[in-house]
């Protein structure tokens, strides 16, 4: 029994160690990808990218597919030095699309500090939902098929409105991604604790996108309550 006790405390000690190091290498690997997002954004301002801006729909599908196809890259490859490769590459990218709303933001007389005020906020939702997900011993993962679903009814809701054009829509889309991702940092932070995700960088991938799109959102919000216009 002593021997059986014995197997148990060591496999579960393993276990938790095994999970703390994926926590850390996806923390690691998240800033690091902050730098190419980073550089692609500033790259994407000075050559004043506007990525098919007359045709929004085209420009939807054309990101879409670069994103699909980056992201199928680098869970293909998320075992090997070459998916962190890829995932460096996918953002990038998106910081080349982050620099279309940039460019608006910074129309605005206080578009800098609209810029911060996001990040700042974008920030504390996730180190304060970071913090909760990964010291409570309850487990989130029963919420993730409410909140694909959710995603799945934004995507419907963002195309029709390219369409339509609805300001009320658009904002009411913003709120409701902000309040989804955010619950995903939760959920999908929650998952690496609970051994749920075992791959720092498919868990990279995943906490990314949710910081991603807090910000786009949040920063879209700021601009169209707060915005200053010249």
């Amino acid at each position: 029994m002593e021997t059986i006790n014995t197997y148990t405390q060591t496999s579960a000690q393993t276990r938790a160690e095994s999970q703390h190091r994926v926590l850390r290498n996806t923390y690691g690997l998240l800033a690091l990808s902050m730098v190419p997002t980073v550089l692609g954004a500033l790259i994407g301002i000075q050559m004043k990218m506007a990525f098919f801006a007359g045709s929004p729909l085209i420009s939807f599908l054309v990101f879409m597919g670069i994103a699909f196809a980056f992201m199928w890259g680098i869970e293909r490859n998320k075992n090997s030095s070459l998916g962190v490769a890829l995932l460096l590459g996918f953002t990038f990218f998106m910081g080349l699309m982050l620099s279309r709303i940039l460019q608006v933001a910074l129309g605005f007389a206080n578009g800098g500090t609209l810029i911060a005020m996001a990040a700042g906020g974008t920030g504390a939702i996730f180190f304060s939902l970071a913090a909760i997900a990964s010291t409570t011993k309850r487990d989130f993962s029963n919420i993730g098929k409410f909140l694909f679903a959710g995603v799945v009814l934004l995507l419907v809701a963002m195309v029709a409105n390219i369409f339509f054009q609805i300001p009320a829509l658009a904002l009411a889309i913003s709120a409701i991604a902000v309040v989804i991702f955010s619950a995903y940092i939760l959920y999908d932070i929650n998952r690496i604790v609970h051994g749920g995700e075992t791959n720092y960088i498919s868990a990279t991938l995943a906490v990314y996108l949710d910081i991603y799109n807090v910000f786009v959102n949040l920063l879209q919000l700021l601009m169209a309550f707060s915005g200053d216009r010249r």
